[in-house]
């Protein structure tokens, strides 16, 4: 057996191929591993697949720590997840939000706690299965972050939120392949996981069953309220402003005699705004909590790509610092509008295949939300 030439790495397992291959080609490599699964939500019994907090999962990366001969970890992370993720995905629909909680378990659980830990246990790396590469400029000594060479599943999106001392850190194995690729190399190691299907997007919401979670979780009742037009007439009753996304047309629980679209939500009033199709589609938003990552602040207009989802393959867009008197990061105007602007979710700011930054969209430029 060759002895690790390179430094310690803590790999996060979910028990899916991506972060097993991660692992398996780190090992490679000559890095000293150690693998480690984040138990972060109630386990949902073995009999799941695909989900990140079953036991199942936990069986499973430990079944490929054994394979590939490193230790295996299983760490507690339920209450500060409750905190940072949970409590925050519930809380965002009352202010008409839209929220992203994989992106909070980014910045605060994977590579905010695991890190710490990680340096803990003597590692100065931390890694996972992620689609996405760290990148130096030469010239700045930034750390960059850049798409992956598989343009279908590159996660960038989902980690403007590093910041330069988390990018310093990481690593990710699977920049350069394609998922077809790692699911072939997995088979071939005989890891067990080459087949094993994608895992759910939001691991702790049973049957995607988003309003019936936060309903049982909020402290406080989910009101009924109007359904308004653009002018602020009154279009009909609707069961709570948490059952609504911008962009939503099913589900609306009332019949107009057209289609008609949510178009905003006041969580101040209690309503829920419709409108045309049309209506949907604006060119300008604003944003806060930005981060920069290719430079160290916006103090100047920029030309960028803006993606507003991540799957969408983003717009041009140009982007401007904000007043610090009027409560906003940045404001966000596309060469063309774009449909379903969401409050909540996240606006990344691309040059070519680097990340410039990111931020939280926002409803309103005076405000609180």
């Amino acid at each position: 057996m060759t002895l690790a030439t390179k430094p310690k790495v803590v790999v996060g397992m979910s028990g899916g191929v991506d972060s097993s291959m991660a692992a398996a080609l780190l090992k490679e490599e000559g890095y000293d591993v150690i693998g480690v699964t984040l138990q972060i939500w109630e386990a949902t019994g073995p009999e799941v697949e695909g989900g990140c907090c079953s036991n199942a999962a936990i069986d499973d990366a430990r079944r490929v720590a054994f394979i590939l001969g490193i230790p295996h970890y299983v760490m507690n992370f339920r209450s500060y997840f409750k905190e940072t993720v949970v409590d925050y995905f519930t809380q965002s629909y009352l202010y008409g939000e839209t929220p992203n909680p994989c992106l909070a378990c980014n910045k605060h659980i994977k590579f905010g706690e695991m890190l710490r830990k990680a340096r803990g246990l003597g590692a100065e790396f931390i890694s996972t299965g992620h689609y996405a590469q760290v990148l130096r400029d030469p010239g700045s000594e930034r750390f960059l972050l850049s798409k992956s060479a598989d343009n279908r599943k590159d996660q960038t999106y989902a980690l403007y939120m590093l910041t330069q001392e988390q990018l310093k850190h990481t690593l990710f194995p699977l920049a350069d392949y394609k998922k077809e690729h790692v699911r072939e190399m997995a088979r071939e190691r005989g890891l067990g996981v080459g087949d094993k299907p994608e895992s759910q997007e939001i691991c702790f919401v049973p049957n995607d069953d988003y309003a019936t979670f936060v309903r049982e979780r909020l402290k406080v009742p989910i009101k009924p309220g109007n359904f308004v037009d653009l002018a602020g007439n009154k279009l009909g009753r609707h069961e709570g402003i948490i059952h609504f996304t911008v962009g939503q047309r099913k589900g609306l629980g009332v019949t107009f005699g057209k289609p008609m679209f949510v178009v905003g939500l006041n969580p101040d009033r209690n309503e829920v705004v419709l409108g045309e199709d049309r209506d949907v589609y604006i060119d300008i938003l604003w944003a806060i909590d930005l981060n920069w990552i290719s430079i160290p602040d916006l103090t100047e207009p920029l030309k960028v790509t803006a993606k507003i989802r991540y799957n969408s393959s983003g717009a041009p867009a140009t982007i401007f610092p904000g007043e610090i008197g009027a409560g906003y990061g940045v404001m966000v105007r596309f060469d063309e509008p774009q449909r379903a602007v969401t409050p909540g979710q996240a606006v990344v700011f691309y040059q070519g295949d680097l990340v410039v930054g990111g931020g939280k969209i926002i409803s309103d430029p005076r405000g609180r939300r």
